[in-house]
């Protein structure tokens, strides 16, 4: 905990710097939200095709899930989504012409969630 996913556009390969993203990143979940500097996990799933609307071509998307454990509040999930959302402005710098879209959001691991680190 936490799990964090990263879905991107390919098409933003280039502009994307992930490593940068992904440290400014967990040090803002370890921040907001309390985790373990150590226990913060990113994976990053490039998409090839994007469509947005009736266009196939000309967008470009990153979606940023965190799965937490229960028990934040309400208002530390928010300002969380909304510091994420700053940190994506900061390290996606899209192509001229390309539209960018950004989302993010912070869910409750089901209580069924376990892990084991070997």
């Amino acid at each position: 905990m936490p799990q964090i996913t990263v879905e991107y556009s390919a098409v933003l390969a280039g502009d994307f710097d992930r490593p940068a993203f992904a440290k400014a990143l967990h040090e803002e979940v370890v921040r907001t939200a309390a985790a373990k500097p150590e226990a913060c996990k990113t994976q990053f799933r490039a998409t090839e095709d994007t469509t947005v609307g009736p266009d196939v071509a000309g967008h470009a998307i990153v979606h940023v899930t965190l799965g937490l454990l229960a028990g934040r509040t309400e208002d530390t999930r928010v300002t969380l989504t909304e510091n994420v959302l700053g940190l994506l402005r900061q390290h996606v710098k899209p192509a001229a012409g390309l539209a960018f879209h950004a989302s993010a959001e912070v869910r409750d691991l089901d209580p069924s969630y376990r892990k084991f680190d070997v």
